[in-house]
């Protein structure tokens, strides 16, 4: 098999069992891309994530655009990203038929506030990964103090201001370029 059929099966795969967008598919993505076949390891999916917040588009087809050319090229990062759309298409398509017709039923609110509640436990998910991943080392202990203090105040900034998380993300990222200059002047 093709390494780009690979990657329209793979993505295929995830797009199919992702409900709930892209933040909820990232628990997937990484126990595919990370731990099953090693495509990427932690720190590359962490910037990926970052990355994938910070471009224009769902952060799940921007991260199969990249996982997919990171692999094969062009074709690679095509193949992925139609592989993750392509069921998730079809599916909110049969959905929107089907619901059309019952979204005032009583089991059917309760079903997707059910959905919803789930989502927030994979997104949570997601969350303590990537902080594990950018703050803590394998040992669980504090990797680097700097960091842990950009992830407090951009945690604090998101909270308790009205900042845009682009605004934020833009921030750390100009905070880690210039922190890592002046330790190269150093």
């Amino acid at each position: 098999m093709s390494e780009t059929i690979r990657l329209a099966f793979v993505f295929a795969r995830v797009g199919v069992m992702t409900f709930g967008g892209g933040y909820a598919m990232l628990p997937l993505l990484s126990r595919e891309l990370v731990e099953k076949r090693a495509w990427l390891t932690e720190p590359e999916f962490a910037d990926m994530t970052a990355v994938g917040q910070c471009t224009p588009g769902i952060i799940g087809v921007n991260m199969a655009t990249y996982a997919g050319y990171k692999r094969a090229g062009v074709r690679g990062g095509v193949a992925a990203t139609l592989g993750l759309v392509f069921p998730s298409a079809v599916i909110i398509a049969l959905v929107a038929a089907l619901l059309r017709g019952f979204a005032d039923v009583p089991a059917v609110r309760h079903a997707f506030t059910g959905i919803r509640v789930a989502v927030c436990a994979l997104v949570v998910k997601t969350a303590v990964s990537l902080l594990k991943s950018s703050v803590f080392g394998s040992s669980g202990g504090l990797r680097r103090v700097v960091p842990a203090v950009v992830f407090a105040a951009a945690l604090a900034l998101a909270l308790f201001t009205n900042l845009h998380p682009a605004v934020l993300a833009l921030a750390s990222g100009a905070f880690g370029i210039a922190y890592s200059r002046l330790r190269a002047g150093k």
